[in-house]
């Protein structure tokens, strides 16, 4: 069995999201690109987005810290830490307003 402290590794992506020249960080804390399901967590400096992309499979954003924004076309949905967002299927963005990190869960689907 292996043990992984989210908030830690919360804390640690969003210290290196704030000095990196993209404003994102991002760490697999399980799966991986041989496997169906990962949970990757993602961090934010203040202002920064992840452009509109594909959903990749069943998808969810648990906000562990700050406030994000999901969008989807012309619907948005606002999450503070404690809220699960569930990923609409299609394009997408995620919009930080302040410093924030996520926990991004997707199961991969055979498309």
């Amino acid at each position: 069995m292996q043990k992984i402290s989210i908030e830690a590794l919360a804390r640690q992506q969003i210290a290196a999201a704030v000095v990196a020249p993209s404003g994102r960080a991002a760490d697999t804390a399980f799966g991986g690109h041989e496997k169906r399901l990962r949970q990757t967590v993602m961090a934010f400096r203040a202002g920064t987005q992840l452009s509109e992309h594909q959903n990749p499979g069943e998808a969810t954003v648990l906000v562990l810290k700050g406030t994000v924004w999901l969008k989807a076309g012309s619907e948005a949905w606002q999450g503070k830490a404690g809220d699960l967002l569930i990923v609409p299927n299609g394009l997408h963005s995620l919009t930080a307003d302040e410093d924030s990190a996520v926990l991004f869960t997707v199961v991969k689907t055979d498309r």
